[in-house]
């Protein structure tokens, strides 16, 4: 209320956009009801926001939507608690049961860890999933059976192979280790397949025993693993079982081996003879 000059009391009015002049008492309220509207859609997003989300839910980081906390899984339009059993942890994923065992337990129906049972002998695997043999054991079915070694032999370290070998000097026979029969100028070798000795130099297996080399005149000894164990001297060609002078023919020479006869360049042999190319 404002007074004229006479100290008359009267109401301020103000002038609408229409030109009519409005009371305070009227404009007032309109005014409020206009801010109501525009603040609305504002109002109306940020509550739909929020009411849109889940008990035990977060919005997404990027993007729209919402996920759930962490131990929670999604079930629905709901985020229910990850039901961790006994002996097991939460791996807090998005897939999955949600849960894993701990170390030394295994799942059962996904539903349940259970312990792994490590039998006698036996010991648990670094993953804490399994278990294996300890050296000297064997696995047969669930357990480990100790590995009993015969005379004359020791453990394996082969994962794949027999649980023990024999030692030097003895062979597999059976569940044992036998001797090997080794013949007078013999000696073992290290051979894993074929015989288990060799003979001594100048001397080569014939019918499980070692046979002297026996060196023709005009020969020499020469170690091979196959042959007759000894070769001609330069000159002379193996005959049997000795070596005879070779015979040069006419316009001929050795070649390279000394052990034959070819003839010289322009020459070509003809039985026994070098005859003149053409």
């Amino acid at each position: 209320m404002q007074r004229d000059r006479h100290g008359a009391a009267y109401p301020i009015v103000l002038r609408s956009m229409t030109g009519i002049r409005v009371a305070p008492r009227v404009w007032m309220p309109l005014l409020a009801i206009l801010l109501t509207l525009v603040m609305l859609p504002a109002m109306s997003l940020a509550q739909s926001g929020s009411d849109g989300i889940p008990a035990n839910a977060h919005a997404k980081s990027y993007g729209s939507g919402w996920d759930c906390d962490r131990s929670f899984r999604a079930r629905g339009n709901e985020c229910v608690a990850v039901d961790v059993p006994a002996n097991a942890y939460p791996t807090h994923r998005s897939y999955g049961v949600g849960w894993a065992c701990a170390h030394g337990f295994i799942e059962i129906d996904q539903s349940s860890c259970v312990r792994v049972a490590v039998p006698d002998g036996g010991y648990l695997t670094a993953s804490g999933e399994g278990w294996k043999c300890l050296r000297g054991h064997a696995k047969v079915d669930e357990t480990c059976r100790k590995i009993v070694l015969p005379d004359n032999a020791y453990l394996s370290d082969n994962a794949y192979g027999p649980a023990w070998l024999c030692d030097r000097g003895y062979r597999v026979a059976g569940d044992e280790c036998a001797a090997i029969r080794i013949p007078e100028n013999g000696f073992l070798n290290t051979s894993s397949y074929g015989l288990p000795w060799s003979c001594e130099r100048g001397f080569f297996e014939q019918d499980g025993r070692c046979a002297a080399v026996q060196v023709p005149e005009n020969g020499y000894f020469h170690e091979a693993a196959y042959g007759a164990g000894w070769k001609c001297d330069r000159g002379y060609a193996v005959s049997g079982n000795l070596c005879i002078a070779i015979d040069l023919p006419e316009n001929a020479h050795l070649d390279r081996s000394g052990n034959r006869w070819e003839c010289h360049k322009g020459f070509k042999q003809s039985k026994d003879t070098c005859v003149l190319a053409r």
